[in-house]
């Protein structure tokens, strides 16, 4: 059983950053990030692969950067230029392999004030 202990989060002015993390107990193909905004779905913010590989939501191409390392099995979200919409629970997302079992994080408030 994988568990995950996230940390960061809080609340910050528009145009600010934050930095999320999240630090996995066994081993894992890929880590990420997934937020959900109160009266929307949970919807994924980027992910980051066992090789390297990344990927991203539109809506935070270009101001979050998703990164992990593999000795401490840890990923890092740095989320700059944060805006309004960016609020969220913010939940550390993990799967063991490319279509193995997933775990869920505890979720962290992040919170934009305008």
């Amino acid at each position: 059983q994988v568990q995950l202990v996230e940390s960061g989060g809080g609340l910050v002015q528009a145009g600010g950053s934050l930095r999320l993390s999240c630090a996995a107990s066994g081993s894992i193909f890929s880590m990420g990030w997934y937020r959900q905004a109160p009266g929307k779905q949970r919807e994924l913010v980027a992910v980051i692969f066992s090789g390297g590989s990344t990927n991203y939501a539109d809506s935070v191409k270009g101001r979050f950067t998703i990164s992990r390392d593999n000795a401490k099995n840890t990923v890092y979200l740095q989320m700059n230029s944060l805006k309004p919409e960016d609020t969220a629970v913010y939940y550390c997302h993990a799967r063991s392999s490319p279509y193995g079992k997933q775990y869920w994080g505890q979720g962290t408030q992040v919170t934009v004030s305008s």
